[in-house]
């Protein structure tokens, strides 16, 4: 059964920085796709990054330019990088596998300030 555990959130400024980590058990993350997910008050999760097997990445308008996602294949984890952020980036962020959904882990809160 796989299982999710995101970390790395918390309080920035905008403009500032924050790296999430998720790390996967139960499949291996590697030789599947994977995606970071948001989902902020009142609002429904959407997907905002996701990476091939082969390291191709796609990413939501509202990210692109600003957030990376990699992959940690050692330790069956996946990273995302996000930079420049911005208020409307608060959110609680995911990480699943974007073919097959899986159940969600706890997730991790990322708040902006203006």
């Amino acid at each position: 059964q796989a299982r999710f555990v995101e970390s790395g959130g918390g309080l920035a400024q905008t403009g500032g920085s924050l790296r999430l980590s998720c790390e996967v058990s139960g499949i291996s993350s590697n030789d599947r796709r994977m995606g970071w997910y948001r989902q902020a008050p009142g609002k429904e999760r959407e997907l905002v990054a996701q990476i091939e097997v082969n390291g191709y990445t796609t990413y939501a308008d509202s990210v692109k330019g600003r957030f990376a996602i990699s992959r940690d294949n050692a330790k069956n984890a996946v990273n995302l990088q996000m930079n420049g952020l911005k208020p409307e980036d608060t959110a609680v962020y995911y990480c699943n596998t974007p073919v097959i959904p899986r159940e969600w882990g706890q997730g991790t809160q990322v708040t902006v300030s203006s």
